[in-house]
C-alpha cells in the first residue's frame, strides 16, 4: 500500500459495514478518503470514531449512487477540492427481501438503479479522472457470490434474493467489461472485483492486487 500513501480514494456505502472498514483501513494506510453514503450522520460517526490525528483523512459527503446528479455532484466536488480519483471502492449495495414475481416494481428497480447503475456512474467518473492525469488507478468493485452462483433457499421457505443475485452477476460481467475498455483506451487504469464473503479477506485481496 505504500505507493498509495497520500492517494485519493472514493468508496460508496462507506457508512457502515464492509464500505465503513475499508474506509478506516484505508486511512490507516496514509491514503485520503472521501467517503460516500445518504447518511451523513452515520459517515460523520465514523470520522469520529477515527484516532484524532487520522480524521482529516476523511472527507464525507452525502450521495446517492442510483442518482446520476448526486454522484456528478459529489465527483464534482471530489474534483474541486482534491484534484484527482486515485482508487474507487464500489461497494455500495441493496438488498431488498421478496419474491420477484411479486414484488412492488419499484423496489426492483431501487436494486438495479444501485446496485449496477450507481456502479457504471461512478467507475465513469473515477475512470475520466484518471484518464485525465494519464496515471495509475484502481477501480474495485464489491461482489458476492451469488453473482457466480445462486443458492437454493431452504426447503419450505421463499427465494428472498429476487433482483439482488442478478445484479451482481452484472457485476462480474461489468468488471471483465471495464477491463477490457480500459485497455483499449491505453490508460494505466486497472479494475478488480472481489466476492469474498467477509470483509477483511475481501479488503486484504484487494490489497494484494493492488500491489
Amino acid at each position: 500500500m505504500e505507493r498509495w500513501h497520500n492517494c485519493v480514494a472514493v468508496v460508496t456505502g462507506a457508512s457502515s459495514g464492509i464500505g465503513a472498514e475499508i474506509a478506516r483501513k484505508l486511512v490507516s494506510a496514509g491514503v485520503v478518503v472521501v467517503a460516500l453514503a445518504r447518511r451523513l450522520d452515520r459517515l460523520e460517526q465514523l470520522r469520529q470514531e477515527l484516532p484524532e490525528d487520522r480524521r482529516s483523512r476523511l472527507r464525507i459527503m452525502q450521495c446517492d449512487v442510483s442518482d446520476v446528479s448526486s454522484v456528478n455532484a459529489a465527483f464534482d466536488a471530489v474534483q474541486r477540492d482534491l484534484s484527482r480519483v486515485d482508487i474507487l471502492i464500489n461497494n455500495a449495495g441493496k438488498l431488498s427481501g421478496g419474491q420477484l414475481l411479486t414484488m412492488s416494481v419499484d423496489t426492483v428497480q431501487q436494486v438495479l438503479q444501485t446496485n449496477v447503475m450507481g456502479v457504471v456512474y461512478c467507475t465513469r467518473r473515477a475512470f475520466e479522472s484518471m484518464r485525465q492525469r494519464q496515471s495509475t488507478g484502481h477501480v474495485v468493485l464489491i461482489n458476492s457470490i451469488v453473482g457466480h452462483y445462486i443458492f437454493n433457499p431452504l426447503p419450505g421457505s421463499q427465494q428472498e434474493l429476487n433482483m439482488y443475485p442478478a445484479t451482481k452477476h452484472a457485476i462480474t460481467a461489468l468488471t471483465e467489461l471495464f477491463r477490457q475498455e480500459m485497455r483499449e483506451f491505453k490508460t494505466q487504469a486497472k479494475v478488480t472485483h472481489s466476492s469474498i464473503l467477509f470483509f477483511y479477506e475481501a479488503f486484504e485481496a484487494s490489497i494484494w492486487l493492488w500491489q
